[in-house]
């Protein structure tokens, strides 16, 4: 049976929210580390639908060619400051969603947020978004992705 500590841990691994909104997630779930999730992801939404408003000016160009040579992809993410686009977590986060756009080829931005995110199919592209919104305080749009195939 998993601690306190463990559940702490396991949420703030997957999550990146900070421990005091892992803490009243767990309070409200009652300990249940499955509810917990859920109650911050809905947590990520609404911060997310908070932070759409603000202008993002930064972000990357990011692609990905898939190992045969025949499928790639580019990706523009776009953020509110050089800071985040800098950051690590959001270039990783760029580089995840030109594999997905190469994998699962989507006709459209609609489509590709609806997609499940091929990494983890429990979620979707716009619940990863939404995930990294919260994570790293900022807005974060996909601006456009384009295909190229042989």
């Amino acid at each position: 049976m998993a601690t306190e500590i463990d559940k702490i841990k396991s949420l703030r691994d997957s999550t990146g929210l900070s421990l005091n909104e892992i803490k009243k997630a767990l309070i409200e779930a009652e300990g249940d580390e499955g509810r917990a999730r859920i109650v911050l992801q809905e947590l990520g939404v609404k911060m997310a639908a908070k932070k759409s408003s603000r202008q993002v000016k930064e972000g990357v160009i990011e692609s990905y060619i898939h190992n045969t040579r025949k499928v790639g992809s580019m990706i523009i993410l776009l953020c509110e400051t050089d800071f985040v686009a800098l950051n690590l977590e959001f270039q990783k986060l760029a580089k995840d969603l030109a594999m997905h756009v190469a994998a699962m080829k989507p006709g459209s931005a609609e489509e590709f947020l609806e997609q499940a995110f091929i990494r983890d199919q429990d979620i979707t592209v716009k619940d990863l978004v939404n995930q990294h919104i919260a994570k790293l305080g900022e807005n974060i749009q996909i601006d456009r992705f384009e295909i190229f195939e042989i």
